[in-house]
């Protein structure tokens, strides 16, 4: 009766290790199931921002607004028969009368 319950014993042991530490075990599977969740989350934080530079790209493909706008504050142009005006900020005591002065720069046309 010894031995048969020592069969049992190792016959079950036997069914149990490839549930616990065989290849597609439940730590494996643990582990995947971790993994999945971490790229989800950097799949969809990437999804958000394809997103904003997909309405960006139709932005700049309608509208002249956003054109405009990056030509302004990305390349510095302005539209034709505008002035376009520098104010400089000197950082010399005020002493003088004119602390800021402000000049004009030559218009510069578009392409």
């Amino acid at each position: 009766m010894k031995a048969l319950t020592l069969i049992f014993i190792i016959l079950v042991a036997l069914l149990q290790y490839p549930l616990w530490l065989g290849k597609g075990s439940w730590l494996r599977v643990w582990e995947l199931n971790r993994q999945i969740t971490l790229q989800q989350e950097k799949n969809s934080a990437l999804k958000a921002r394809n997103e904003t530079l997909n309405a960006e790209v139709l932005d700049l493909k309608s509208g002249r607004a956003a054109i405009e706008e990056r030509a302004r504050s990305e390349l510095g142009m302005i539209k034709q028969d505008e002035v376009f005006y520098q104010v400089l900020d000197n950082s010399m005591p005020k002493t003088s009368p004119s602390a800021v002065s402000v000049e004009p720069a030559s218009p510069v046309k578009d392409r």
